[in-house]
């Protein structure tokens, strides 16, 4: 179980730290999710060496500044982006992982990640069905014909934070290993605040809570193998 960081943390952020690293050892992994549920499944997780797990808060003003202010003073590893999120294609039902090769913004800006074979393959490893693909990131929900036009341009799978996440890696740590992955609570035919919902959420934080596991492999893989770090941005970072 992570120990409670002594600092205080800015608005909107929950963190949970590990002690400090023996002298030689790896930097930690930081995980990042935007809700208190996220939390309490990823701390339920079997974690073989705790993280650095932080609570940015919904959306991309409070992801951007949170992350911004942990990857400005202090050193990681490599660091995942973890939590629900929602499919807009067809084939996807609520408890899949969708691992993102791509993490794009609404104002286009885009942000490859060669991360996802390799998360994806620690992911199916441990039972759970995964898809790859495209994560969109949001300003609200989208519901709709709004979802059939993001899959239409390519997307699999939207969320409030990644793209804002992954600009202050890019602006802070470029070369950081990252990687992004959101459990499916709602579908375009199963929508949030529809019957069916509430199980929906309790199999997708089952899930999250069983990919603890994967994440950590994926670390440590990812820190002793740099073929894993991210690509740079696509547009200049000012867009996101």
């Amino acid at each position: 179980m992570a120990a409670v960081d002594p600092r205080k943390p800015a608005a909107g952020e929950l963190s949970f730290r590990t002690p400090e690293p023996a002298a030689g050892a790896a930097a930690p992994l930081l995980v990042v999710c935007a809700l208190g549920p996220e939390v309490w499944a990823l701390r339920g997780g079997d974690w073989a060496a705790p993280p650095v797990l932080v609570r940015t808060g919904v959306g991309r003003v409070r992801a951007r500044r949170v992350v911004g202010n942990l990857l400005s003073r202090d050193g990681y590893g490599a660091l995942v982006v973890a939590g629900f999120g929602a499919a807009v294609g067809p084939g996807v039902q609520p408890g899949d992982v969708i691992v993102a090769d791509a993490v794009r913004s609404g104002e286009g800006e885009e942000w490859p990640l060669t991360s996802a074979e390799a998360m994806a393959a620690e992911l199916v490893a441990r039972g759970l069905t995964v898809h790859i693909g495209t994560h969109h990131t949001a300003d609200r929900v989208v519901r709709g014909a709004e979802r059939r036009a993001l899959y239409a341009t390519g997307a699999l799978a939207v969320d409030m934070e990644a793209a804002a996440v992954l600009a202050a890696r890019t602006r802070l740590r470029p070369a950081l290993p990252t990687a992004v992955l959101r459990v499916v609570v709602d579908t375009p035919t199963r929508e949030l605040l529809r019957p069916g919902t509430l199980p929906a959420g309790l199999h997708a934080w089952r899930t999250l809570r069983d990919a603890v596991p994967a994440l950590t492999a994926w670390y440590r893989q990812a820190v002793t193998d740099p073929i894993h770090a991210p690509q740079s941005s696509t547009l200049p970072q000012e867009a996101s």
